[in-house]
């Protein structure tokens, strides 16, 4: 029974760590570009379907695994008394003594490593681009905040976490299905790729003081938070923008435009970012309704698609 309960209690410790409920950063665009074949060929290939999700989940474990060991190593995790959970400051495994900073590391490396095996097998029996698409997440995950290049660092985390979590993950989902490209699930990636820059970004205003502190200039230390306020509603503008552009170009599907439903919740989260973006508390409800915005918005588009 102890043993059991040991058990348990180190499974739940590694879903905190690779902060499992946040997954739905990588389900979403894999089951979008997904849906956006079958809306093409009519079905799909559930063994190859998995082989995707689980590659990209483990990529994104190991991306904050390392993110968490990295931002340990800087201090900038150590240093941070303003963190709001679950949104912000990591998952806290190391600072919290459940984990050590080795392990998380290595668990790290692994998740990437496993991740990659993957994505090689995927793009030696379908097609050589999931390998390079594959490169840039390597890339991605390990250098987000890893030195010398400590991508957020240098302001550009919102660029890659919207390419790699919107564009490349829902292009590859397709390829791996359809074996070609298509710039069809590119478009329609567009509006997740925006929406999940805005969940990086309202998540730094909680990590300005820390990070500003060690000089981590991410995007919202390097506007200053009433400039972030602004930048927040751009990004959240240019998602919707990005459905009626690609839809009135003909490069999407009419049914995209489901997703301009969630607009209501961005709204919301934007008067709660313009009110409240120097409350930390007050702000962890933006923090949550761009989640929420980003989950319905996907799931919505997805849902035209297997019906259109």
């Amino acid at each position: 029974m102890f043993n059991t309960v040991s058990r348990m209690r180190r499974v739940v410790i590694w879903l905190k760590a690779v902060r499992a409920p946040f997954f739905t950063a990588t389900i979403i665009p894999v089951v979008l570009g997904t849906s956006v074949s079958y809306s093409e060929l009519g079905h799909v290939d559930w063994l190859l379907f998995a082989l995707t999700l689980l590659g990209c989940l483990l990529l994104h474990s190991g991306a904050n695994l390392l993110n968490d060991f990295f931002d340990h190593l800087s201090r900038t995790d150590v240093i941070n008394i303003e963190f709001v959970r679950p949104f912000t400051g990591g998952s806290r495994v190391i600072q919290d003594g459940l984990l050590s900073p080795a392990a998380v590391s290595k668990a790290g490396f692994l998740c990437i490593g496993s991740g990659s095996v993957i994505g090689i097998y995927l793009s030696v029996t379908i097609d050589p681009l999931i390998f390079f698409m594959g490169i840039i997440g390597v890339f991605s995950a390990f250098f987000y905040t890893a030195p010398p290049l400590a991508l957020v660092k240098r302001g550009l985390g919102e660029l890659f976490i919207g390419l790699n979590f919107g564009i490349l993950m829902t292009t590859g989902s397709y390829v791996v299905q359809t074996s070609q490209f298509s710039w069809h699930p590119v478009m329609v990636s567009l509006p997740i790729s925006f929406m999940i820059a805005a969940i990086l970004f309202i998540n730094e205003f909680q990590d300005y003081t820390a990070d500003r502190s060690i000089s981590k200039n991410q995007l919202v230390v390097r506007l200053g938070k009433i400039k972030a306020v602004y930048g927040y509603i751009i990004f959240m503008l240019c998602s919707y923008i990005s459905i009626v552009i690609v839809v009135i170009f003909g490069v999407a599907e009419p049914v995209s435009l489901l997703g301009l439903l969630t607009l209501p919740l961005a709204i919301r989260s934007a008067q709660v970012v313009r009110l409240h973006f120097e409350d930390n508390q007050k702000l962890t409800s933006a923090n949550l309704l761009t989640i929420l915005n980003h989950l319905f918005t996907g799931l919505l588009i997805v849902t035209g698609y297997l019906f259109v």
